[in-house]
């Protein structure tokens, strides 16, 4: 479980290619203090470090993530979001993020706003994923508020600080990025769709 505070940004360093499965070598900051099995969050994706030394570490993604998250378009030189799992003495400063990433977006628009920034995404529509006017969402891991929330289409304001500490500054119209929508959002739907028609089933009109 994670918040969508980011702590710090990772640059891949290698991609080395194992059957349909990809190992990226990452260097990080946080490399010291990572340990092998441990769970980190990267731009929004849970991956489990199988590999450390003082300036990186490696993790891998299978078929199946690469196919619903956009980590396979990473490059040696991809900033990376970095989170590492929370604690549960610690503050929630974020929301619940999971590290399960529901689809990706495309960047459609990019624009500053006198000291801010605001982007908006476009998704394909897709049962059981929706947005609500300031509710949560997660973008590369990032936690952040819903502002003009439309079917398919969202955008998010970016404070400065925000924009320098995570790799928002290097999204641009055009750009995928990964989404995971609220989970209490997710279970509210998932619940109403299976209780709803027992419960019509039982009004008599």
């Amino acid at each position: 479980m994670f918040t969508g505070i980011v702590e710090s940004i990772g640059t891949v360093q290698n991609i080395a290619h194992e059957g349909s499965n990809r190992t990226f070598t990452i260097a990080s900051s946080l490399a010291p203090h990572l340990k092998i099995d441990q769970s980190l969050a990267h731009n929004g994706v849970c991956l489990t470090v199988i590999e450390t030394t003082e300036k990186s570490y490696k993790v891998t993604a299978i078929a199946e993530t690469l196919a619903k998250t956009h980590l396979q378009t990473w490059t040696q030189g991809s900033l990376i979001n970095l989170e590492r799992a929370m604690q549960a003495h610690s503050r929630l400063d974020g929301h619940f993020v999971q590290g399960h990433v529901d689809c990706t977006a495309l960047c459609t628009s990019r624009e500053e706003e006198n000291g801010s920034w605001r982007f908006r995404f476009g998704f394909k529509p897709q049962e059981g994923f929706f947005v609500v006017e300031k509710g949560s969402i997660a973008v590369n891991g990032v936690s952040l508020t819903v502002v003009n929330a439309e079917e398919a289409a969202f955008a998010v304001a970016i404070i400065p600080y925000t924009f320098a500490h995570t790799n928002f500054k290097t999204i641009e119209v055009g750009t995928v990025v990964n989404l995971e929508f609220d989970m209490l959002g997710k279970y509210l739907q998932a619940s109403l769709k299976n209780l709803l028609p027992a419960l019509l089933k039982t009004i008599k009109i």
